[in-house]
């Protein structure tokens, strides 16, 4: 059983197509591709959010609090058996500073963990101080299969300093139903067409030249949260939903 912590800055950009191709050509100079996306390919990232039945910790979330955790369940394959490997993770938000704890479960020991509290046997001491941090989370949080999050990444890190990461994730899938992992990628897109997801994930300041090629290109800052605005769009959708009943009443 294996564990890995992340603390950083994350920086969320909103790209049109033609901003990303323009700019993947500028970051090859200082940048090169993650490992896995070799030959221009991307990876998948599959991922099932944890929550109350009144989506108490998306509403927290939302509301940029000083403070904020959510619990996910992530693979990077579609799972086949209950054997396969998942990472059980703790994602917190302080003051704007990013915490990743994970573990690597099986997908059987995750879902009986999340469950019926039942914890799975940790390997050496940081699995079990990272399995104790989500036991506490679990005792405190009524949560339950909320919402799945699938979506593809091209990925690159600095040449000359590997803490500067930059992640672009286009179709990003959502549902609400089927909530496992082993149901596979499918669901409704929250990007708009040819349109991508760029995060900086940084432990200091962005360097200079990077920041001077996202003057030139015209790519600022917003605040997006993917399970944030998949939790927008099932609420405007609910609300159309009750709006189209009361028109049918009142007619």
């Amino acid at each position: 059983m294996s564990i890995k912590t992340f603390k950083r800055y994350e920086k969320k950009f909103l790209l049109t197509k033609q901003q990303y191709e323009a700019l993947i050509p500028r970051l090859l100079d200082n940048m090169e591709p993650d490992p896995h996306c070799l030959d221009g390919k991307n990876y998948s990232i599959y991922n099932i959010y944890y929550d109350t039945v009144n989506s108490d910790v998306i509403r927290h979330s939302i509301s940029k609090p000083y403070y904020k955790e959510k619990l996910r369940l992530r693979s990077y394959r579609v799972p086949k058996s209950p054997k396969d490997k998942v990472f059980l993770e703790l994602k917190k938000k302080i003051n704007g500073i990013v915490n990743k704890r994970r573990v690597v479960l099986t997908l059987e020991e995750a879902n009986l963990f999340i469950q019926q509290g039942i914890r799975p046997v940790a390997k050496d001491y940081m699995s079990e101080q990272v399995i104790n941090e989500i036991a506490y989370y679990l005792s405190h949080q009524q949560v339950q299969p909320s919402v799945y999050i699938g979506y593809t990444r091209h990925a690159f890190f600095a040449k000359d300093d590997p803490d500067f990461r930059l992640t672009f994730d286009s179709k990003i899938l959502t549902r609400r139903d089927s909530l496992t992992l082993e149901s596979g990628y499918f669901g409704d897109d929250i990007l708009e067409e040819d349109q991508y997801l760029m995060e900086v994930k940084i432990l200091g300041a962005i360097p200079v030249w990077f920041t001077k090629v996202l003057s030139e290109l015209e790519i600022y800052n917003t605040h997006f949260s993917k399970y944030g605005q998949e939790f927008m769009n099932y609420c405007a959708k609910d609300l159309d939903e009750i709006e189209e009943k009361w028109r049918e009443i009142a007619c």
